[in-house]
Order: C-alpha cells, then sequence, then structure tokens
C-alpha cells in the first residue's frame, strides 16, 4: 500500500540536535514542511555523502519553511559520536533521530529487518502531517539535495495551486499544467 497521502503515523523519539538531546515527535511535523530521510547507519560510506549534501543546502530548505530530520537504526550517541569526528557531519544543523527501537522505521516502511538497518528512503510530509513525496533507492545510490529541493518547490506549488500540477522537470517559476479535457492527448 502506498504512504501517499497518509498521516505520519505516532512516534516519539530521541535526537541530536545542535550539541543536545532532544525530543522529537510527529508533533514537530505538523504545520510546517518536512523530510524525513532515512539512511542505513552512521561511520559509513553514501550515508555521510548524503547528509553532507543536505547540510550544504540546509539555509535554501529553511528558506522554503522546510525542516530535514535525519534518521537511521543508530543511538542518539552514536549520533554525537559521528557528529564530533566527522568534518562531513559537523556540518549537519538538522536533528538527527534515532530509531534503534525501529518505530520510525517500520512506520514508514523502510526497514530492511534482517539487517537492522533502514532503506534510502526520503518522505516529504506537508504541514497537515500528510505524505507527499516517497522516494525509496537502494544502498549504494545517493540522493541529490537539489533535486530535492526541486520536488519540494512543486509540492508547494501544487499545495498553493489547487487545480494545477507541474510537468516533468518544472522548476519554480516555469509554466504549469491545468489538467482538462482539451489537454487529453496534446502533451
Amino acid at each position: 500500500m502506498s504512504l501517499i497521502n497518509t498521516e505520519v503515523k505516532p512516534f516519539t523519539a530521541t535526537a541530536y540536535h545542535q550539541g543536545k538531546f532532544v525530543t522529537v515527535s510527529d508533533a514537530d511535523l505538523r504545520g510546517k514542511w518536512s523530510v524525513v530521510f532515512f539512511y542505513p547507519a552512521d561511520f559509513t560510506f553514501v550515508c555521510p555523502t548524503e547528509l553532507g549534501d543536505l547540510a550544504d543546502h540546509y539555509a535554501e530548505f529553511q528558506k522554503l519553511g522546510v525542516e530535514i530530520y535525519a534518521v537511521s537504526t543508530d543511538t542518539h550517541f552514536t549520533h554525537k559520536a559521528w557528529h564530533d569526528t566527522s568534518e562531513t557531519i559537523r556540518k549537519v544543523q538538522f536533528p538527527m533521530v534515532a530509531d534503534p527501537t525501529w518505530t520510525l522505521s517500520r512506520n514508514f516502511d523502510v526497514l530492511i529487518e534482517d539487517a537492522g538497518l533502514a532503506d534510502r528512503g526520503t518522505f516529504v510530509i506537508d504541514p497537515e502531517g500528510r505524505i507527499q513525496i516517497v522516494e525509496i533507492t537502494a544502498g549504494g545510490i545517493g540522493r541529490d539535495a537539489a533535486e530535492l529541493l526541486r520536488k519540494i518547490k512543486a509540492a508547494q506549488y501544487v499545495a498553493a495551486h489547487p487545480g494545477e500540477v507541474c510537468p516533468a522537470k518544472w522548476k519554480e517559476g516555469e509554466k504549469t499544467l491545468a489538467p482538462s479535457l482539451d489537454l487529453v492527448g496534446k502533451l
């Protein structure tokens, strides 16, 4: 079953954020756009490149009113240790959420049960707490923060402009479509 347009299930977790351990819950995902960004594990290879890319684009996400929540099945203590020892991860200013009980990974259907790790899953959640974008990639395939920003801008545009849709490769300011009988077979 698709998670698109479903509400985020209740959860409470501990995160490492700006030098502190903080509590994060499903309530934090309401009232603004959010990205829940699952990755397999701290101290690995592709994962730091992805989190570093998100960190490099974090100001752009913030300008769009988007908070990022990076999630792995590691503990919050491991997140702190990784943050303290990795030059790349030291740039991360968004919450790094711990999911050692696999609650979040199961809620978002990204748990690799036999490994105790999460797939690379990206979920964009609207201010009402509904999932608008789902992307899951294989472990060896890193994601691109710039493409995620483009998708979020499209999701925000569609949410703000009922009756309009964004075509492939749409970028902010470009023409959108208004689905109608007149367009059928003409695109």
